[in-house]
């Protein structure tokens, strides 16, 4: 089986080239190495050019699209059987492609394969545990259910994962709409379409985690809530059959990072912010229950109050309300 590995790049000059020679350095070699640059101003696209002429490396250029559109660009432009992708910022470990292929040669028809990721800051350096272990240590590794794919982030990242080409392209690739939860939403596609996916139980990459990283930026709050009105009118709440998807599974898994949002705009001057956020509280506020609801509606009416979001950010006063929260029993505020 031929393997393509695809990079996509974005102003990514500061890791690119840690990243590449981690697929270059792999036991078994990928038979091709596709970067697509996705509009990047930073240099980055002048390194890989660089790198091309001692990498078997070639790079496809286009406007700025997001990681969704450029992995599918790169895809389309490759010739391998099993599609392995690499953010630009990531590094695979040396065994990355020899562990993922494994499962593929005795399983031709199999889906995708993925494994668990070690934790990096932006210097590079290993943190916390693995990814499963210090997110995700209670969730089903592989996804046997809908409930265990929509009900939690799946933790089935690109990076970490090997994909059969046929079954890319009979979901379509990724969903361009999204410019964050793109991958959930993929590999929810592929277990939606009845294929099977091996995991394999170790970490094969490191992700780099930092503050200007993709996974902590106004766009993946955004497509957070693009996701989460494409999940409710996938798996809406059906009164008659006494599933409630959008109730019990789809609220609990992002009002902790919607509450966190708001609360975020409460108590930094983060003002562009503040709309998203608001947005999505309001979409999610009817369908909470209980506490959860009031907490939500006290939010909601803070971020609408632009003399309300200036006193939260006052120390003091913001401390007392925390303190108040905790009294009151309302954990999503009392927690921030």
């Amino acid at each position: 089986m031929r393997i393509s590995a695809i990079v996509p790049l974005y102003n990514g000059a500061p890791f690119i080239e840690a990243a590449l020679r981690s697929i270059a350095g792999q036991r078994r070699q990928a038979d091709e190495i596709v970067v697509v640059d996705d509009g990047s101003t930073d240099g980055g696209d002048d390194i890989v050019r660089r790198l091309g002429s001692e990498l078997p490396l070639r790079i496809i250029s286009k406007m700025n699209g997001g990681q969704g559109s450029a992995r599918n660009v790169g895809v389309r432009a490759s010739t391998g059987d099993l599609i392995a992708f690499l953010d630009q910022d990531d590094i695979w470990y040396p065994q990355h492609l020899e562990e993922l292929e494994r499962p593929f040669l005795n399983r031709p028809s199999l889906g995708c394969s993925y494994s668990d990721l070690d934790q990096m800051d932006v210097n590079g350096q290993p943190f916390s545990g693995s990814v499963h272990e210090t997110y995700d240590a209670n969730a089903p590794h592989p996804k046997r259910t809908l409930l265990d794919c929509i009900s939690r982030d799946m933790f089935m990242l690109p990076g970490a994962s090997l994909v059969a080409r046929g079954a890319f392209e009979a979901v379509g690739g990724f969903d361009e709409s999204l410019i964050g939860y793109e991958d959930d939403d993929f590999f929810l596609r592929l277990f939606a379409a009845g294929y099977d996916a091996v995991y394999v139980p170790k970490a094969l990459t490191q992700w780099r985690i930092f503050p200007g990283s993709a996974s902590r930026s106004i766009k993946m709050a955004r497509s957070r809530l693009l996701y989460f009105d494409k999940l409710a009118k996938l798996f809406p709440d059906d009164v008659a059959t006494g599933q409630y998807f959008v109730r019990d599974a789809l609220v609990p898994r992002f009002l902790p990072n919607v509450a966190g949002d708001a609360v975020r705009c409460l108590t930094r001057a983060e003002d562009d912010f503040r709309l998203v956020a608001l947005e999505a509280l309001q979409r999610l506020l009817p369908h909470c229950m209980g506490s959860s609801r009031i907490q939500m509606r006290i939010l909601a009416l803070a971020l609408n109050s632009k003399v309300l979001v200036g006193v939260m950010r006052n120390a003091a006063i913001r401390r007392a309300i925390f303190e108040a929260a905790k009294v009151l029993g309302f954990k999503s505020l009392a927690s921030r």
